[in-house]
């Protein structure tokens, strides 16, 4: 606060403060408060509407629980609520998207931080930012013509000779959709452990190199540790993006997939239900960040490293 002060005066810095105690106030703080507070309320007609059948439970949440679906798995039969099913393998595939990102974002940002010549590296970072500049939804369309049954993908890996019949990409479970999210969200795996790598003394890499030590041990014993506070951020944004993700999977998911995002905004346009639509909303927002705080917990990742 003092530099701001010492930088911008009094005047334009309680204007800031004010812009943004006004937008967490009246954009996210009172609406998520409306939300939470809708959650517990029965849905009603308007008539009846702080009436005697308006009272609080947890009813709403309780849906989640309602009806029932058989699944096999290991040659064994069970059944299981149909919305818990669908919420377990958008967290399944969450997970499949992020280390996705990982295993493509880690290579590129060590050449961009060790190994690219400075000189060249402003060009690079352009044309990794210039996909940001296109809308989510036109990227998804993009990939939903790219993945088409006559679409490039088929013509050129029928053109090379790797197939010979084409393949229904977007009827293939959730692949066009872990396709679609690993595409929109690896930068912002990249960008935090690039940051990472950048401040990494490249004395230590030199001297573990000149000791002998093999390229996988500077990786696992040097890089990857000091890199841990990026791959931390960026693993918490690129998970809490996918499970939170609606057009993706709306536009890029088959007849057989279905991202628990689309049960709730059903449950708020097709059943125009908002208290059940705002009770399930709430329990992917619950989940979804004890099930980041377990991950943080396993891998001893603190709240201060992903701050950093």
């Amino acid at each position: 606060m003092q530099d701001l002060l010492r930088r911008y005066g009094p005047g334009l810095t309680f204007m800031m403060g004010l812009l943004v105690a006004f937008w967490l106030l009246m954009l996210v703080i009172v609406p998520n408060i409306t939300l939470f507070e809708q959650s517990f309320r029965p849905y009603l007609p308007v008539t009846e509407i702080g009436g005697p059948r308006d009272t609080y439970s947890l009813n709403n949440y309780l849906k989640v629980f309602d009806g029932k679906v058989e699944k096999s798995f290991l040659g064994h039969v069970f059944t299981i609520p149909v919305h818990v099913y669908t919420f377990s393998l958008t967290i399944f595939y969450s997970m499949l998207v992020t280390v996705i990102c990982f295993l493509m974002a880690y290579p590129l940002a060590y050449y961009l931080a060790k190994i690219v010549n400075p000189k060249s590296l402003p060009t690079l970072l352009l044309l990794l930012f210039i996909p940001l500049w296109v809308s989510e939804v036109l990227r998804a369309f993009a990939w939903w013509i790219i993945l088409a049954f006559k679409g490039p993908l088929n013509a050129l890996l029928q053109g090379i000779g790797l197939i010979e019949d084409p393949i229904r990409w977007t009827n293939m479970g959730y692949a066009g959709v872990v396709i679609g999210l690993v595409y929109t969200y690896v930068l912002f795996m990249l960008f935090p452990v690039y940051n990472a790598i950048q401040s990494l003394d490249s004395n230590q890499i030199e001297a573990a190199e000149d000791l002998g030590a093999p390229w996988w041990k500077i990786h696992w014993r040097i890089v990857l540790p000091h890199a841990k506070p990026g791959i931390a951020s960026g693993s918490v944004m690129v998970f809490m993006l996918s499970a939170g993700s609606l057009l993706v999977p709306s536009i890029l998911g088959s007849t057989t997939s279905q991202w628990f995002t689309q049960t709730i905004d059903q449950w708020f346009k097709d059943a125009l239900d908002w208290n059940t639509a705002s009770a399930y909303a709430f329990l992917l927002l619950l989940v979804c960040t004890l099930f980041v705080t377990l991950a943080m917990w396993v891998f001893r990742v603190k709240l201060s490293d992903i701050a950093k």
